[in-house]
């Protein structure tokens, strides 16, 4: 049974710090690409960030350079660092694995306030 579990989201304010993690598991990890997706109510959901097996990584140009995603293959687990967050980072964020199949987690709610 393949699960995806978020965790680390909360209530933040405007230029503070998340770190979100994703653990995986009944995948062999390591062979999938894992990617990060958020959807804000009313709209379509939206690729955040990925990051291939071989470590290769390509960001949302709204989030270039204030998000990190990372992986750690002996924990079986992925993280998106999300620094300077803006109030439009608010969602809820999404992992996703992806081999010859897709999986999906339930989400992990992000608000950022003041």
């Amino acid at each position: 049974q393949v699960q995806l579990v978020e965790s680390g989201g909360g209530l933040v304010q405007p230029g503070g710090s998340l770190r979100l993690s994703c653990a995986a598991s009944g995948i062999s990890f390591s062979l999938y690409a894992m990617g990060w997706y958020r959807q804000a109510p009313g709209q379509q959901r939206e690729l955040v960030a990925r990051i291939t097996r071989g470590g290769s990584t390509n960001y949302a140009d709204s989030v270039k350079g204030r998000f990190t995603i990372s992986r750690d293959n002996a924990k079986n687990t992925m993280y998106l660092q999300m620094n300077s967050l803006k109030p439009e980072d608010t969602a809820v964020y999404y992992c996703q694995a992806t081999f010859t199949n897709a999986y999906w987690g339930q989400g992990t709610q992000v608000t950022v306030s003041s």
